[in-house]
């Protein structure tokens, strides 16, 4: 399937406030969260490959604690466009509920004899993340039995001198690194409340 096919197949851009875009050359490492206020809240993790942001839902959002495994769980590839994107998707439209840039920065892969689309396909992406809240070595490992493969994976923090049990990101630090506004207060801002 060609690269985000599934993406605009789910989006009626007439409709929604998401970029359409197009798969771009490959040139960067672009690294971002979405916290996305749906019909249940989770963090949206992408990483630029291949012109494509290649993307994981988290539904508890990410850690700086190495001892916590959180399930990240694939979703179609998205336009690079997307990593600047908050807004209100529709009712009635695929994703439906609000989005803030909850983290961006760039990422890098920890092996260098592997690319980072590579280390994907062989289930284990050591990457190290240079954002706003989240720094530091993290894993994304596939988990799981043949069959299974495509639905489960780990996010994981990785030992070093970023990682932090007490520190929780997700509960301390909730607003839009672009904006400052929470999920809540972008969507009544786009209620007019």
């Amino acid at each position: 399937m060609a690269a985000l096919e599934d993406y605009k197949k789910k989006r009626k851009f007439d409709k929604t406030p998401e970029p359409s875009g197009e798969v771009k050359p490959e040139g960067g490492f672009t690294y971002a969260i979405q916290k996305h206020k749906a019909s249940t809240l989770h963090y949206d993790l992408r990483l630029e490959m291949e012109g494509v942001l290649k993307s994981w839902s988290i539904p508890k959002g990410p850690s700086t604690d190495p001892s916590q495994k959180k399930l990240a769980i694939p979703t179609e590839d998205h336009p690079l466009d997307y990593a600047d994107f908050e807004g209100k998707i529709p009712e009635g439209q695929y994703g439906a509920g609000t989005v803030i840039l909850w983290d961006k920065g760039t990422y890098r892969s920890l092996k260098e004899d592997v690319s980072p689309k590579q280390a994907l396909d062989q289930g284990k992406l050591e990457i190290f993340i240079e954002g706003q809240k989240l720094k530091g070595a993290y894993v994304l490992i596939k988990t799981g039995r043949k069959g299974e493969f495509e639905k489960r994976w780990l996010f994981i923090k990785m030992k070093d001198e970023h990682a932090d049990a007490r520190r929780n990101p997700v509960s301390t630090e909730p607003g839009s690194v672009i904006s400052g506004k929470t999920v809540e207060d972008l969507a009544k801002e786009m209620d007019g409340g």
